[in-house]
């Protein structure tokens, strides 16, 4: 393969498809770090600036990327790992202790090894962007990226396992380093795909689009494992542990029974469903997010809840029903759910954020007829979290639920209410809610399971650790000798980016459903807004800077002043429209006045190499959403694409023609 714009696409594809295979294997492998998977996505973006760094300074590549990649797959095969808990500020949905390292050393470190994994593709496609015009070479690494994208995208909707990845990476990285490297890269390529293999071979394992699923046979039914860690349990209506009170108590806290039509969020597997059944439930509609989960208990539950006539299954964002659903109740469940993984692209969102927020509970309100109940129950962990979703439900049913905390190391608790407090029915020994509890949650910061706002110590340490290695190892790559000051605007311009995209998949993801299918539509939506920018400069006269970024505050603007809320109460066609429109105009912007800047640019490589360094630390400040909430990122990317503005070399009054950057 000898065109440069094959190779750079090819190359930007592995680099996009082995970020998404990372973030998704490591994730599903190490234990605990679904929780911290941003991390990887910070190590990747380090990982693909030092590669363009050093394909500016170095004659051949990198030989060690694809072992390491090897080495790393190894080790976590072999030697089980995992995130060591330490703080209790934080919540984690698991009752598993790991040895080892704090998570403030171990996230550092995962981060390290990614971005060794990263700079191999990334320096293979340095080395073609120098061969060609810039922003040729920037929209042919869009594409190559787009098609990234695409291709993990589909393998998750087939259900395509850890092997297929591996392969598909081996053979892309195979065909661009050729015979060139030595034998060790050829060796080590094989190696990863062995191991992958092997990851194929394990017995029971079951990749859905969020997570790795195992399962165990035990004495009162079969465990499901998730990424793993124990998640779900499959047992009989009949079983001793139906009748525990985390199951049982939903239908007495009503007064009238028995329940007619029930709606049961994160149903699963069907234990849920198949209780509701046997309470006398008329009509059962299951929403489950994972179309895996909802698949093992159609073929596997002693019970075969979902072939009964009076079950409707939905495979859908359990927020994203409440609000597209014309249907009421009788009594609506939160069935346990917990994903233990995180929206991709969100670093504090999970998958169930959105159902645990203020108006998350006032949709529910809503959906229930008169008198219907309404019931969450889990292992909590804590009792601070269960004070602050008591307080919610407070907050938006008008009267105190009923909160029955039953105890054990891992805090089980059900908290239960009705839309009349005539209604509801509390124990005698009814339990309050303590006068500190944390205040309930909103839509623009989502973070049920953190305690407070602020951003947790070891987030603090991790991140700080993070900033420091990736110092170090740009002045290693760079020789010391990185030309920083004429693209200065560029490092600004890749934070906002970082940012920007960010607010847009957590804006998706609470308007649509955090739903991997919205997230991967989200970012090819992200990858084609930014192509068309590029398009529209390489081919027609675009305005000067200071126009462009005139309009990008417009947007900006826009984005800030129209609520959430407003466009969450429009129908889905209308919805999707203005979302895309308020989301994807900044954007749009924001790529037109970063493809004039790069069309001017000396060193193609040195200034994407920046603006990809800029995008991590932007993904560092992701982080003060924990403080600030969502919508007030947006005036952080306002501020700092005014630093960029600022910070301009100089604006010139035409663009580079289609005859010098066209195929």
């Amino acid at each position: 393969m000898t065109s440069p714009r094959v190779r750079l696409i090819l190359a930007s594809f592995l680099m996009l498809f082995l970020e998404l295979v990372l973030i998704r294997w490591l994730g599903a492998n190490v234990v605990h770090l679904g929780y911290f998977t941003n991390f990887v996505l910070l190590g990747s973006f380090l990982g693909i600036g030092l590669g363009f760094l050093r394909a500016g300074r170095r004659s051949t590549p990198a030989p060690w990327p694809a072992l390491v990649l090897a080495t790393v797959v190894g080790v976590v095969y072999i030697f089980p790992l995992g995130m060591n808990r330490q703080d209790s500020s934080v919540l984690f949905f698991t009752s598993l202790e790991v040895s080892g390292p704090p998570m403030w050393v171990s996230l550092p470190i995962l981060f390290v090894a990614v971005a060794a994994i990263l700079v191999g593709p990334a320096e293979l496609a340095a080395r073609e962007f120098k061969k060609l015009p810039n922003l040729t070479a920037y929209r042919l690494d869009l594409l190559g990226s787009l098609l990234g994208v695409l291709a993990f995208a589909g393998m998750s909707f087939i259900g395509a396992n850890a092997a297929t990845w591996g392969f598909v990476v081996a053979v892309a990285w195979f065909v661009l380093v050729g015979p060139r490297p030595p034998i060790l890269v050829a060796t080590s390529i094989t190696t990863f795909a062995a191991i992958m293999a092997l990851q194929l071979a394990a017995p029971g394992v079951i990749w859905s689009p969020y997570s790795k699923l195992s399962l165990e046979s035990v004495q009162d039914g079969t465990l499901i494992y998730s990424n793993s860690i124990p998640h779900q349990r499959m047992f009989s209506a009949d079983d001793e542990l139906a009748r525990s009170p985390q199951y049982r108590l939903p239908y007495e806290r009503l007064v009238d029974g028995p329940v007619g039509d029930v709606l049961i969020i994160g149903a699963g597997s069907g234990s849920d469903v198949s209780i509701a059944l046997e309470h006398g439930a008329s009509s059962v509609t299951a929403v489950e997010i994972d179309p895996r989960l909802l698949q093992l208990g159609r073929t596997m539950h002693p019970d075969r809840p979902y072939d009964d006539p009076r079950v409707r299954t939905v495979v859908d964002d359990g927020r994203a029903f409440l609000e597209r659903t014309d249907q009421t109740f009788d009594l609506i469940l939160f069935a346990l759910p917990d994903s233990l993984t995180l929206v991709n692209g969100g670093g504090g969102v999970r998958l169930e954020s959105y159902l645990f927020t203020s108006e998350a509970l006032e949709a529910a309100k809503a959906r229930l007829n008169d008198g219907g109940g309404f019931a969450m129950y889990n292992y909590y962990r804590e009792d601070w979290l269960v004070d602050r979703l008591a307080a919610t439900s407070r907050q938006v049913f008008g009267h105190e639920p009923c909160v029955d905390r039953i105890g054990g190391p891992i805090g089980e608790a059900v908290l239960a209410t009705s839309s009349s407090s005539a209604n509801q029915m509390c124990g005698s020994e009814r339990q309050s809610i303590t006068a500190d509890a944390p205040t309930p949650v909103t839509d623009d910061a989502p973070f049920v399971y953190v305690q407070n706002k602020s951003i947790p110590a070891f987030y603090l340490i991790a991140i700080a650790a993070i900033i420091l290695l990736s110092t170090a190892l740009v002045r290693l790559f760079s020789g010391g000798r990185l030309a920083f000051s004429p693209y200065r605007d560029l490092f600004f311009m890749g934070a906002a980016f970082l940012l920007l995209e960010t607010k847009s998949v957590t804006t998706f993801a609470l308007l649509f459903g955090t739903t991997w299918l919205v997230n991967a539509i989200v970012f090819a939506g992200i990858l084609l807004t930014v192509l068309l920018a590029v398009e529209i400069t390489a081919r027609v006269r675009t305005p000067r800077l200071p126009v462009v970024y005139s309009l990008l505050g417009v947007a900006l603007a826009v984005a800030y002043l129209v609520p959430n809320a407003w466009i969450l109460g429009l129908p889905v066609g209308p919805r999707a429209l203005v979302a895309c429109a308020i989301a994807f105009a900044p954007i749009f912007f924001a790529n037109i006045a970063f493809a004039k800047r790069f069309a001017d640019s000396s060193s193609s490589t040195d200034a994407f190499a920046i603006n990809i360094l800029g995008a991590m630390v932007g993904g560092c400040m992701e982080y003060l959403a924990l403080i600030t909430g969502y919508r007030a990122l947006i005036i952080i990317v306002g501020l700092l694409y005014f630093g960029a503005f600022l910070l301009r070399p100089g604006d010139r009054k035409t663009t580079v023609p289609m005859t010098t950057t066209g195929p």
